[in-house]
């Protein structure tokens, strides 16, 4: 999945003409938390409702400029990047938010931790009415494909996979979530196929 697909179109920008008062009133107004600064239209920092709000706490608020408190030169992405790897950028520099700029530095959306939330449910069918099974797959490289293939021959349609981290003695377990079936006759076949089911929700 792209970026275009999740992003805010057309997000609202301020400039250096702005006051640190009208982006509160803007953040405020409109229900959001990160403001794209341009200049000549092109992309040249970040305002976020964090650095505001450490802004606040200081005195001599009427004196401070959109330049004194913006991100210079942030993190961005474009609409053609992967969600996931726009993901992993949010999550590995602990930001709330990435402006999406086009070929010219041109801001033409911003991808927030929201969006990034409602990406990952529609990915995983979480708000589908879906059934769930949970199956222990050993070491053997080839058994996914085997329990797919097994699933699938019970009647189960997959909709996404999960998989629990492996911690030291712990065994690595795949989230299957599957449309609505009855998942007790693909548990049985998983069973006497040798696989240890975790937990299965109907």
């Amino acid at each position: 999945m792209k970026v275009a697909e999740w992003m805010v179109k057309e997000p609202i920008v301020v400039t250096l003409d702005h006051r640190v008062q009208d982006c509160v009133d803007l953040m405020r107004e409109h229900s959001i938390r990160h403001l794209p600064v341009v200049e000549n239209q092109r992309l040249i920092g970040l305002v976020t409702e964090s650095d505001l709000r450490e802004v606040f706490l200081a005195s001599l608020v009427e004196d401070l400029t959109i330049e004194g408190v913006m991100i210079k030169e942030p993190l961005t992405v474009t609409p053609d990047t992967e969600i996931e790897d726009a993901a992993k950028l949010i999550y590995y520099h602990k930001i709330g938010g990435l402006p999406v700029v086009d070929d010219y530095a041109q801001v033409v959306g911003i991808l927030t931790v929201a969006d990034l939330v409602e990406a990952f449910i529609e990915l995983m069918g979480l708000l589908k009415s879906s059934s769930r099974i949970d199956v222990v797959l050993g070491d053997d490289p080839e058994a996914f494909e085997r329990v797919s293939g097994l699933i699938r021959s019970k009647g189960g349609e997959v909709i996404s996979v999960g998989m629990s981290g492996k911690e030291l003695g712990e065994k690595r377990t795949y989230f299957f979530r599957l449309e609505k079936c009855d998942v007790e006759v693909i548990a049985s076949a998983l069973q006497e196929a040798g696989y240890e089911v975790v937990s299965s929700t109907a």
